[in-house]
């Protein structure tokens, strides 16, 4: 609110300068938010990778599993969406088994549902509308409720809840206070509640009605599309990233917004130009030469953002792993000596690192479990303290996160939602060489295994067998003839045989073949 009345009376703002960048391509669009000048927030979709969170559906509850406490439904894709009964709930709201009054009066006593109440409202073939929340990742299915919520650009309709609210993130009590006597005034159908979101702050009531109409608007073409499409149909997909972005990232305070394509310029012009005439003008279309994140030095920050470590102003870095079951997150001091004051530089470093790790978890979309391995502090108040700094910096993030105190062992253990697959998921699949796992065997290891082979083979095979013709990878025969050259010829006169080595750079490093020199026989250990 006070920045708002700043900009209207020409007081130049407080804070970062924030910029939008957007790129339109053919394939992909990307949008990066740089804060003077520094990357805070990127994100990307590919047209053939439509993103389903958020979109609305109507399924077919094809199996219950009572012992998961979840039932299965099909929404149209290859694999059916897991719907836990504690999710499924709301929706049995919105059924009739409670009923919501909002004249005043006093509402009747509801029907508490319990989880053995779902398989009886929703049992095998029913038909149910529900929201993806998850999407699909690695081999599991989309996750989904009947809690459905429908966003605008300053408030969210939940059309299955009586209950309203304001953003815990507007903080002033003098607007929260306007806000609510707006939230008190609008008129709401029976039963439905709504949230006004942060980008309310500062705005005009007449605003809140324009947008609860445009989502009331909405939800009737979804109840439509319920009661005559076919089941595992979609009613209504999340907004494109050109539209997501109009909504949740072009907010008063951002400074200016640069599109490459006139087209889409012209579109998030149209959309924000009946809200704000300011915001309108802040779209300007790019034509230069340059790629536009090269232009504005987001490329090369991308880049270096994405690697497996990532430095710290002071000369310190991290180190980020993703696998399976966990983030592990690892903080080094690197380059960074210091001063004299070895606590003082450890205090720096983790303190730096905190920043850096709540900006990568934005950047690259991680989910799920997260461990930071700061650097040992003896301080307790030097560990509360980067405590609180991270919680901070985890204050800007849309996902919900909890983060815990730094335990005995150095360890900030930390959960961050995931509604999808993070992003090095979508941009990279795993190697074809390697597998995935990145590391393949040393050319030492590769000599061990061919040696303990030939033993097996060329005792085996001592009666029939007396030259073998050995085809190995360029590396290990490399290491073959300069360091184990007089292993392999006392193998040759253990077993009175003749080893014929052959290489070949097509040949996996990992793999050797042994076979028959004369009958071209391949064998097998």
């Amino acid at each position: 609110m006070i920045e708002t009345v700043k900009r209207l009376l020409g007081v130049k703002k407080s804070g970062p300068r924030i910029e939008l960048v957007v790129s339109c391509e053919k394939l992909e669009k990307r949008v990066a938010v740089l804060e003077d000048g520094k990357l805070e927030e990127y994100s990307i979709e590919r047209d053939s990778e439509r993103n389903i969170v958020g979109g609305i559906f109507k399924g077919k509850v094809r199996n219950i599993e009572h012992g998961l406490k979840a039932m299965f439904v099909d929404i149209g894709f290859e694999k059916n969406a897991f719907l836990h009964f504690w999710d499924a709930i709301p929706a049995a709201l919105d059924s009739g088994i409670e009923a919501v009054q909002r004249s005043g009066k006093q509402a009747p006593s509801k029907k508490k549902l319990t989880a053995k109440d779902i398989p009886t409202v929703y049992p095998v073939g029913s038909e149910i509308m529900v929201q993806v929340t998850k999407g699909p990742i690695g081999t599991k299915g989309p996750r989904i409720t009947t809690n459905i919520s429908m966003a605008g650009r300053y408030m969210v309709l939940m059309p299955f809840s009586d209950q309203c609210g304001i953003s815990r993130k507007i903080e002033d009590p003098k607007e929260r206070a306007r806000l609510r006597k707006i939230l008190t005034e609008l008129t709401l159908p029976e039963g439905m509640g709504i949230i006004i979101r942060t980008a309310g702050e500062g705005q005009k009531a007449r605003f809140f009605v324009r947008d609860l109409g445009f989502l009331l608007d909405q939800w009737r073409e979804v109840e439509k599309g319920m009661a005559e499409k076919p089941t595992a149909s979609t009613l209504i997909l999340e907004p494109d990233l050109i539209d997501r972005t109009v909504r949740d990232l072009l907010t008063e305070n951002v400074d200016a917004v640069h599109v490459d394509d006139l087209r889409a310029a012209e579109r998030m012009q149209e959309l924000v130009g009946q809200i704000s005439k300011r915001a309108k003008k802040s779209i300007h279309h790019y034509s230069g030469q340059k790629p536009i994140f090269d232009n504005f030095d987001v490329q090369t920050q991308i880049d270096s953002a994405f690697l497996r470590q990532v430095w710290l102003p002071c000369g310190g870095y991290l180190v980020i792993d993703e696998t399976e079951a966990m983030i592990a997150v690892d903080v080094n001091t690197g380059r960074n000596k210091g001063s004299k004051d070895m606590d003082k530089t450890l205090f720096q470093t983790n303190m730096e690192a905190a920043d850096e790790v709540a900006r990568q978890l934005r950047l690259r979309n991680i989910g799920g479990l997260i461990v930071v391995d700061f650097i040992d502090m003896k301080n307790r108040k030097d560990q509360q303290a980067v405590y609180q700094r991270m919680r901070d910096r985890l204050r800007r993030d849309k996902a919900r996160t909890h983060v815990l105190p730094i335990s005995p062992l150095g360890l900030m253990e930390m959960t961050r939602q995931r509604a999808q697959e993070s992003l090095s998921s979508s941009l990279y699949t795993n190697c074809a060489y390697c597998h995935g796992k990145g590391v393949v065997k040393s050319s030492m290891t590769m000599s061990v295994e061919l040696q303990r082979a030939l033993h097996t083979l060329m005792k085996r095979h001592q009666e029939d067998v007396h030259e073998f013709r050995v085809t190995v990878h360029p590396e290990l025969l490399n290491r073959l003839r300069t360091e184990d050259e007089e292993l392999l010829i006392d193998i040759e006169r253990r077993y009175a045989g003749r080893l014929i080595f052959r290489s070949d750079a097509t040949l996996h490093v990992e793999k050797f073949s042994i076979t028959n020199a004369q009958t071209n026989e391949e064998l097998k250990v």
